[in-house]
């Protein structure tokens, strides 16, 4: 062991050497270098050797690099400098090469060594550590991604990439993030391929000794993928995030209506296809003369409705929850989006809720997000529209299905409190609802009970009990937050 160490303490002792000649180091920090380099050395030859030593060893040293190079750029200094950067940079990549052979299940010493190679621009390092990688954990398909993304951006190679991704796929043939990358790596390659030969053309240099191929310059290898992936992987969700991606680029109009014709005929029965299509309507050209506020907002208001019209097409055959619940969804974002025109947002929240006012059961069903904010709308819509008996059986029918929103019990409160004799038998049983629910975590809704007792259609008497009640249901920091807080009602600061 002991000749084996030497023998590396040896190899590095001419870059060091190097070092002090030029003024970088003295002789005392090359000969504290090497002794901390001795130490270390024998670390990685022990019996039992540790993962941390290895690990150890590599920040020392690549700590060191940086350094000694930026120190050799503010001198000027270049004579040799391969001879003094090589060396490093190989020593680095022997311990890594060591530590990775000896624990070659760690996935993150492989990440560092790559990092470590792209870093340095060593890119034949770099290539064989892919390799090496892969040969050991070709079971993961982000590694091939990152390795085929290495090839091309780090090593300018889209030949080596996609003959990464060709691989990937025979161990992981319906992987949707491998053909999602392999699809964009094709379109870029067109991409390069497009600009170099523009560039050549603005240079006035004859490009017929260049082979430029007119399939590849036009994404045909794209689509080769994207027909692959097809066949392969079936849905529209993946379909549309291979659109999305050719959206991207600026050349890709042919391939882009291809796509979208398959999409219509092959997934009439999907919901995401026709929750594409529809809101496809939003992006459609306006008018050029439509420049005030009003013309915008009237071109807004014919897209919207645009968009309901392709929605009523696709429940028209595909009367599922699913579609129904993308067809809420669309409205509910429509709603809450930034606008002042007031008329646009009424005309949406009217327009969904008297649809919505028929599928009640299934709109109790629909994901927790949507169903939520829905009986707060449809509370509100009730009450606009029917007035206060409308608004009560509204939520009398709603306040057993979960989940609930704080605010929907809130919405009915403000309901009975702006009737002209609002009745506390109903107050209290709103509250009571609504503390079954949030009782635990809301301090400040016990306090709008209390406060709610203590006016003038109360009881005052109830604020004790209601006061126990909520010492004894509220938890942790909540407590010590109502206690204040009902201190501070008691001696008149609230």
């Amino acid at each position: 062991m002991a000749d084996i160490v030497q023998q590396r303490l040896e190899d590095r002792i001419p870059a060091l050497e190097q070092l002090e000649r030029v003024g970088l180091f003295t002789n005392k920090e090359v000969k504290s270098m090497l002794k901390r380099s001795t130490a270390l050395e024998y670390k990685l030859h022990r019996t039992v050797q540790s993962k941390d030593d290895f690990i150890t060893y590599i920040q020392v040293l690549n700590i060191c690099t940086p350094t000694v190079l930026l120190c050799l750029q503010r001198i000027g200094y270049h004579f040799k400098r391969e001879e003094i950067e090589y060396p490093i940079i190989h020593r680095i990549n022997h311990v890594f090469r060591r530590a990775t052979t000896k624990w070659q299940e760690d996935v993150q010493l492989w990440l560092s060594q790559v990092a470590f190679n792209k870093k340095w621009g060593t890119k034949t390092q770099l290539s064989k550590v892919l390799s090496s990688m892969l040969a050991i954990h070709p079971d993961k398909p982000a590694l091939w991604i990152m390795a085929a993304k290495c090839e091309m951006e780090d090593r300018n190679s889209s030949e080596s990439a996609r003959h990464l991704f060709l691989r990937a796929l025979r161990f992981h043939p319906e992987n949707k993030k491998i053909y999602q990358e392999y699809f964009r790596m094709e379109l870029m390659h067109a991409e390069k391929l497009r600009k170099q030969q523009q560039e050549l053309e603005q240079a006035k240099i004859d490009v017929g000794e260049y082979n430029f191929s007119p399939e590849i310059l036009s994404g045909k290898l794209a689509e080769v993928v994207y027909r692959d992936a097809a066949q392969k992987i079936k849905g529209a969700e993946f379909i549309l995030s291979l659109l999305q991606i050719a959206a991207i680029f600026d050349f890709t109009k042919e391939l882009q209506d291809t796509i979208l014709q398959e999409l219509q005929s092959q997934y009439v029965d999907d919901c995401m296809m026709w929750d594409f299509m529809s809101k496809r309507e939003l992006d459609a050209a306006g008018a050029p003369e439509l420049q005030s506020a009003k013309g915008k907002a009237s071109d807004t208001d014919r897209r919207e409705e645009r968009c309901c019209v392709v929605y009523e097409e696709a429940l028209k055959s595909l009367n599922t929850e699913a579609m129904w619940t993308c067809y809420v969804t669309f409205c509910l974002e429509r709603y809450k989006r930034k606008t002042n025109v007031n008329e646009l947002k009424e005309k949406v929240i009217n327009l969904f809720l008297f649809f919505f006012i028929g599928v009640l059961q299934w709109l109790l069903s629909l994901v927790p997000a949507v169903s939520s904010a829905m009986k707060e709308k449809y509370l509100e819509w009730s009450y606009k529209t029917g007035g206060y008996k409308r608004a009560r059986k509204t939520f009398t029918s709603l306040h057993e299905h979960r989940p609930f929103t704080k605010a929907f019990f809130m919405k009915m409160i403000e309901i009975e409190k702006e009737q002209e004799t609002p009745k506390m038998s109903n107050l209290r049983d709103y509250y009571e609802r609504a503390l079954r629910e949030f009782g635990c975590s809301d301090e400040d809704l016990w306090m709008d009970y209390i406060k709610e007792e203590l006016g003038r259609h109360g009881n005052p008497e109830n604020c004790g009990k209601l006061h126990w009640r909520a010492v004894k249901t509220l938890e942790g920091e909540n407590v010590e937050r109502f206690t204040t807080q009902y201190t501070l009602l008691q001696t008149g600061h609230v």
